[in-house]
């Protein structure tokens, strides 16, 4: 993961926003006008009238979380506090499920059972912002490395988001019923959180819900606007290393060996004719080959070369068939180059599987169209789906077959997005070490959006 220099961190620094940022003035100022004062719904003047109360102490939480970032399946620290906020709320809760991870429940009489998630880990990224609360964590990470420590993914946005929703929805136990489940996931930046707290008896221990929903900060989208997408939102993301084999030997008889440099070579160049010429022009995929790493010296022909490869796809079938391919290219080159059966190549299909994330349309018309009753239609952005991964989409595969609908929280300042825009740079994405979100208006759209959407998913009393 490369990162910023301190130089550039330097030159950027003016683009963050450090205080009171204006939020997006159409979006926001629209939405939130209507309902200070002016909603024709108590409810939702009890909301607006809730987030204004409890955003001092969510912008002191967040400012906590930021800088105390952990790295994945290493969350204790976070998860204690995490836990100790849901408790303080209402909610009784368990934890250590799948690791780090917390489940908060709160029942409310009869009626739907509504899971609420949050994600907790940070990455391995040195802060370079300079906020006054940027994280300066180290930690030793699972490799023995000491590594810098950053929320640059917005797991911080999404925690205390989810902190206010509960404090909400215990404020509001008058106006719903049904049973309420929130829960705290570790690592999902490997992928493995949402199925280690599956493994761990999430559906069996705990009451089974009838929707999931959960938020992702989003870099490119102004604060105070909800971005969606219906059907497929994230991809099927699978790691695969080929263990390329030869015959090593002097660089000046390449006669005498099995050259795997150039059988690795010709590979990488005919794992490209998969996505191509193999997989349906309409199924979205992505085949990449992110490191290749062969040879000691100039004139040394290697016995090996290793290649990591990333698959991205949305459906299962278009997965299995991209891996087949990947591993029948790879055995038919070697022996096209007359590698003895001994020695063709080792295709292996690591075991960090994040299947893709489908939003449920029924539910994602649902949620919008009560974001859009609350704050207006302005305030939602149609997005495209991504081949980015997240391990949400697994609480919808179990055997449950539950609807999941996950949406986009815009981050970003108006007055940043006119000041990149006019300096021709791109905006900072998550992972980047300069990513700062809008914390106020992000933290007041996210609360009052989950909560809207959670009164209208939990029966009315």
């Amino acid at each position: 993961m490369a990162l910023l220099g301190p130089a550039l961190g330097r030159m950027l620094l003016p683009f963050i926003p450090t205080m009171k940022a204006k939020p997006f003035p159409c979006v926001v100022a629209l939405g939130f006008s209507l309902a200070l004062g002016q909603a024709a719904d108590p409810i939702q003047d009890r909301v607006t009238k809730g987030v204004a109360a409890e955003l001092p102490s969510l912008v002191s939480l967040y400012k906590h979380f930021h800088a105390n970032p952990e790295l994945s399946f290493m969350e204790a620290e976070t998860a204690r506090r995490l836990a100790a906020e849901l408790r303080e709320a209402g909610l009784a809760v368990t934890i250590g499920v799948g690791g780090h991870g917390l489940v908060g429940v709160l029942k409310n009489g009869d009626g739907p059972t509504l899971l609420i998630r949050a994600d907790m880990d940070g990455l391995p990224v040195q802060e370079e912002t300079g906020l006054p609360h940027a994280s300066k964590k180290q930690m030793t990470d699972d490799l023995g490395n000491t590594v810098y420590t950053m929320h640059a993914c917005g797991h911080d946005v999404h925690m205390t988001s989810f902190v206010g929703t509960a404090r909400l929805l215990v404020q509001l136990r008058d106006a719903w019923s049904g049973t309420l489940v929130m829960i705290g996931q570790p690592a999902e930046e490997r992928g493995a959180g949402a199925r280690a707290m599956l493994a761990d008896g999430l559906f069996k221990r705990f009451p089974v819900p009838d929707h999931c929903i959960g938020l992702h900060v989003a870099s490119d989208q102004p604060a105070g606007t909800i971005g969606y997408n219906s059907g497929y939102v994230y991809a099927n993301v699978d790691s695969v290393d080929i263990t390329v084999r030869g015959q090593g030997g002097h660089g000046s008889q390449p006669q005498a060996s099995k050259d795997p440099i150039v059988l690795a070579s010709q590979i990488v160049i005919a794992l490209q004719t998969i996505v191509s010429r193999e997989v349906h022009p309409r199924e979205p995929a992505v085949v990449t080959v992110g490191s290749i790493h062969g040879g000691t010296k100039h004139n040394i022909i290697p016995n090996e070369v290793k290649l990591q490869l990333t698959v991205r796809s949305y459906t299962d079938k278009v997965r299995n068939q991209i891996l087949a391919a990947i591993e029948r290219i790879s055995l038919g080159t070697a022996q096209a180059a007359g590698v003895p059966e001994g020695r063709l190549p080792i295709v292996k299909v690591k075991d960090e599987f994040t299947p893709s994330s489908y939003n449920d349309p029924a539910l994602t018309k649902r949620v919008t169209d009560t974001i859009a009753d609350w704050l207006g239609r302005g305030v939602l952005i149609k997005r495209q789906p991504t081949m980015g991964g997240e391990d949400f989409g697994m609480y919808g595969r179990t055997e449950h077959k539950i609807p999941i609908f996950m949406f986009s929280l815009g981050t970003v300042s108006s007055d940043l997005i006119k000041r990149f825009r006019a300096s021709g740079k791109p905006l900072p994405m998550v992972h980047s070490s300069i990513y700062a979100p809008d914390i106020e208006p992000s933290l007041r759209t996210g609360v009052t959006t989950t909560t809207a959407a959670a009164l209208d998913l939990l029966g009315k009393k």
